[in-house]
């Protein structure tokens, strides 16, 4: 199934849903761990403040994927990054200030889509561009700046949309002419780390929350010039659905402030690194939240 056929089945799936089970509260998320935890916690956030069934839709592809059902209406609520949105959804040039990036995706987004940003819940997932952390320290590589003298260049392990977006290879090589010794690899961005540690890679474009990078031995080089914008993560929900369930609203707009950098990538490791299920560290993490 191509990405067109998948939101179309999505849109479909969100009439019917509207027409017979109206009533169930229709959480998403992109296909990656970070993503599922945090439709999860959402999930069963909604469940119990609100009372009532929640259709998950986790899981379900790149940034394009889940916007279209959330714009259509087959989603009512899933995680964003103001990054993303600003440069990816927006088609915007990127910004650095944290909060005039927030302020101007909340605008547009409102006027455009009738979507609405509730607050930042505490954490900034930027793209991490990890090196072996051997590497570093034989050539002394602290930021990226160090790798763009680099020689004899980078074999470069990145996600699908690190490679399309412009705020992701793009900027890189137009901030620090990184030089690269092949074409970048593409892979699922669960494996970029397994290619690191074999060496198919020497640098892998991650996440500044990815659990793995609590536990390998690797470097996160500074972005010492800001190619990237920050990428605040946020619940984005249908404006009429936040509306018609004010509960909904405060539900969500609970978990403000409440993840930071290191509690995310500890929930990301506990999945990645201790193999327990997304729904189990969601309930983990709301009960020591005191959320439920």
């Amino acid at each position: 199934m191509d990405r067109r056929q998948a939101i179309a089945g999505l849109i479909g799936a969100g009439a019917l849903a509207s027409c017979g089970r109206g009533s169930a509260v229709r959480v998403g998320s992109k296909n990656f761990t970070e993503q599922v935890i945090l439709g999860e916690i959402a999930a069963q956030l909604l469940e119990a403040r609100l009372g009532t069934r929640v259709d998950r839709r986790l899981d379900l592809g790149g940034t394009m994927l889940a916007h279209t059902a959330l714009v259509s209406g087959s989603l009512d609520t899933y995680p964003e990054y103001t990054g993303t949105a600003l440069t990816a959804i927006l088609q915007l040039p990127p910004a650095r200030d944290p909060k005039a990036v927030f302020e101007r995706v909340s605008r547009e987004y409102q006027k455009r889509f009738e979507i609405t940003w509730l607050p930042p819940l505490g954490f900034n997932d930027s793209f991490a561009m990890v090196v072996p952390g051997e590497l570093a320290r034989r050539y002394g590589l602290k930021t990226l700046s160090d790798a763009a003298a680099y020689r004899p260049g980078w074999k470069l392990g990145v996600g699908y949309e690190f490679l399309q977006r412009p705020d992701g290879l793009a900027a890189l090589k137009a901030t620090y002419g990184l030089p690269l010794a092949a074409p970048p690899i593409t892979m699922d961005l669960g494996l970029l780390y397994r290619a690191l540690e074999q060496g198919q890679v020497t640098m892998a474009a991650g996440n500044t929350t990815d659990g793995l990078l609590s536990v390998l031995d690797v470097v996160v080089l500074d972005d010492d010039k800001n190619a990237f914008p920050p990428y605040e993560a946020a619940f984005i929900a249908r404006t009429a659905f936040l509306k018609s369930h004010p509960r909904a609203h405060d539900a969500l707009a609970s978990l403000s402030g409440k993840i930071s950098e290191s509690a995310m990538r500890d929930l990301n490791y506990s999945v990645d690194g201790r193999h327990m299920p997304p729904r189990e560290v969601a309930l983990r993490f709301l009960r020591e939240a005191r959320l439920v």
